[in-house]
């Protein structure tokens, strides 16, 4: 799965510490799906994709080869 935490970060003028503390994770959690390192939980994208008052399928996606 793939994201794009680090755009809507940006247009939502949060740093990874700030989108951490909204979602109750470690800036660290935050850093490794921005790296595409972690794929987080049903829970955890469900709450990222509200913080940033999108759509879940706008902020996480499947890679084609998913």
């Amino acid at each position: 799965m793939k994201n794009n935490l680090k755009v809507e970060r940006a247009i939502a003028n949060l740093t990874q510490e700030e989108l951490a503390k909204k979602v109750c994770v470690s800036r660290q959690t935050i850093n490794a799906m921005e790296a595409n390192k972690y794929v987080p939980s049903a829970v955890l994208a469900m709450k990222i994709a509200r913080v940033f008052g999108k759509p879940l399928e706008t902020v996480f996606f499947l890679d084609q080869n998913d």
